[in-house]
């Protein structure tokens, strides 16, 4: 994939196809909020950084299930891990459109997050 292209996919103006009513970034944190029944964030945390969804005793051990850090995976990850179920992630069935625009709110997320540390 060109970086051009990659530009241009993830631009916000490319985004805005597809809702004129709501900005792209409204659109995609109500996807992130609850993109077929249970949020990302339930798993993933508010801003995709990870948290522990579950404690439990194994064997008499205690162990944890625990939601993965993903804003900081890069796009193509991204895109396969949201089509393979995989360790209690279950599968969606996104669209390409839905997936380009829960990778740009975890990115501007990850912005904003990374600008409240300095």
């Amino acid at each position: 994939m060109s970086k051009v292209f990659v530009l241009l996919l993830f631009s916000p103006f490319c985004l805005l196809a597809q809702s004129s009513f709501i900005t792209p970034m409204e659109y995609a944190s109500s996807l992130y909020q609850n993109p077929r029944g249970i949020g990302c964030h339930k798993c993933h945390g508010e801003f995709g950084e990870g948290k522990i969804v579950a404690k439990y005793e194994h064997k008499k051990e205690q162990k944890s299930f625990v939601g993965s850090r993903i804003n900081n995976m890069d796009f193509n990850n991204f895109y396969r891990a949201l089509n393979v179920r995989k360790n209690g992630m279950p599968r969606y069935f996104l669209t390409p459109k839905e997936i380009q625009s829960l990778y740009f709110y975890l990115q501007e997320k990850k912005k904003e997050e990374d600008a409240n540390v300095k």
